[in-house]
């Protein structure tokens, strides 16, 4: 039995939000301020601004790159991006995989589900948390 959406955000503390952009008026930039908002400790993800701190966070090259335990990953990327991500929550043992809104594949899905993560697809967690 799957739980919803928002059960999963309540539980979880830690989220690496993958595919982050500077951009203030890009949807990540505005999903990952509504998320340090609402209490949790995020962490940003994208290799083209390793080192660079958005929104006062460090911002790393990838999930590996972390020392923290990470509950969730969130993937602000194209479908094509989405399964390498997915393979890199399963080894930094995520709890959750989430990918935002219009972003499904089914491969990621399945390899996630088969290593223990839960799993939310086209789903957005400011939306979800704004319900």
């Amino acid at each position: 039995m799957s739980r919803e959406p928002k059960e999963i955000l309540r539980d979880i503390k830690t989220i690496a939000v993958v595919g982050i952009s500077k951009d203030e008026y890009k949807d990540s930039f505005k999903v990952m301020k509504f998320l340090i908002d609402k209490g949790y400790t995020v962490f940003p993800v994208n290799p083209k601004h390793k080192d660079e701190f958005i929104q006062d966070r460090k911002c790393y090259a990838g999930l590996k790159n972390i020392d923290e335990k990470i509950d969730m990953v969130e993937i602000f990327r194209k479908k094509e991006f989405v399964f390498e991500h997915t393979k890199q929550a399963i080894e930094i043992e995520a709890k959750v995989l989430w990918t935002q809104l219009n972003i499904f594949c089914d491969d990621s899905k399945k390899l996630a589900k088969s290593a223990g993560l839960e799993v939310v697809m086209n789903r957005c967690p400011k939306i979800e948390l704004q319900q």
